[in-house]
């Protein structure tokens, strides 16, 4: 089975289905709707929105509802294709980099992070938020909560504060892999659960098994995600580029 193609992310989700989990938006979870054998179902709109419409659409073909998170930044901020995820039933929330665009600034951060809520509610009563990695910038975009607090605009959860993901389960493509921490810098979360799958068929036989977690956020990130053959093998190739820079840094912030 080859990987991240929109073909193999749609077996994902029909095994997903036929092993009885449920599918949760993460703002249900923060309302406590979540129960039983659940999914949050997350994705991070870096970049490429469009891809973000078409995994949404098989989504909502398949009666899944899941939560698309937004930059402010054109690559990823397109009007119409917001409003098409938003029609089809998916929560939209705001990606926030506020911290790393305004190079540490607090104040015009947080003023800058009250616009881009007001924005983006344009399209959906926006309830959470997660923060973007912003791997490049010195500046951990989450600091911003450490002297402010999100609860303070109308936002009632975000991940990286409001699950506890030793009771959670968490697995991400960052690095165009599944939770490969070598070339992660900032998606990481603190658990004594370590659970990492060499591909998307791996997780896929996991559960069929019974050896995948009950309650777990599986983000994605939906640029990675094409059947188009050269946007495919773009992607491997810039991911690989992206990710040896990564390792750089990663070494060079360790020393």
């Amino acid at each position: 089975m080859k990987d991240f193609l929109l073909i193999t992310y749609r077996q994902l989700l029909l095994v997903l289905k036929q092993s009885e989990y449920s599918f949760y938006t993460f703002e249900e979870y923060c309302t406590g709707k979540a129960q039983g054998r659940y999914i949050i179902l997350r994705h991070d709109v870096d970049l490429k929105p469009n891809h973000s419409l078409s995994v949404a659409k098989i989504e909502a073909k398949m009666g899944i509802r899941a939560t698309y998170y937004f930059r402010v930044v054109p690559q990823s901020n397109q009007p119409e294709i917001i409003k098409a995820i938003a029609g089809l039933g998916h929560e939209i929330g705001y990606h926030y980099e506020d911290l790393s665009l305004y190079h540490g600034n607090e104040e015009q951060a947080l003023e800058h992070f009250k616009q881009q809520l007001t924005y983006f509610r344009q399209f959906y009563p926006v309830h959470t938020i997660c923060m973007h990695g912003s791997p490049v910038s010195k500046w951990d975009n989450r600091d911003l909560w450490k002297t402010h607090s999100y609860r303070d605009h109308g936002i009632i959860g975000e991940p990286y504060f409001d699950i506890d993901f030793n009771k959670l389960s968490y697995l991400t493509d960052t690095g165009r892999s599944w939770n490969n921490n070598k070339f992660n810098i900032r998606d990481k979360v603190k658990s004594n659960q370590n659970i990492t799958f060499k591909n998307t068929a791996s997780i896929i036989k996991a559960i069929q098994t019974n050896h995948f977690p009950n309650q777990i956020m599986i983000t994605t990130h939906p640029q990675r995600w094409t059947d188009k053959k050269i946007e495919w093998l773009s992607e491997m190739i810039i991911q690989f580029i992206k990710n040896q820079v990564k390792l750089l840094m990663i070494l060079f912030r360790k020393s």
